[in-house]
C-alpha cells in the first residue's frame, strides 16, 4: 500500500519525429512530408505514484552514454528526475 498506479515500460518522447512539411497535391490531397529523423524516446522500467508524487524508476547495472543523455533530456524536457536503483 505504499505505492499505487504501478506501470512498467512507460515510454516518454524526448525529441519528436521530424519530417519535411506536408504539401497539398495537385488534386487537393495532402502529401505527407518525407521522414527526416525518427523520434528519440526513453522507456522507463517503472512509473508509480508514491506519497502523491509520480516516480520514474530505472534499474541500471551500467550507465551507458545513451542512458546518461536520455536522463538529462528527461530532466530538461519533462522536468522528471529518474530514480536509479
Amino acid at each position: 500500500g505504499e505505492i499505487s498506479n504501478l506501470r512498467r515500460q512507460v515510454k516518454f518522447i524526448l525529441i519528436p519525429t521530424q519530417c519535411e512539411p506536408s504539401q497539398i497535391g495537385p488534386r487537393g490531397g495532402v502529401r505527407k512530408g518525407k521522414l527526416l529523423e525518427h523520434e528519440c524516446s526513453y522507456i522507463a522500467d517503472f512509473v508509480y505514484t508514491e506519497n502523491g508524487e509520480t516516480v520514474v524508476e530505472d534499474t541500471k547495472g551500467m550507465k551507458t552514454k545513451d542512458y546518461i543523455i536520455k536522463r538529462k533530456l528527461m530532466l530538461y524536457v519533462h522536468n522528471i528526475r529518474i530514480r536509479e536503483v
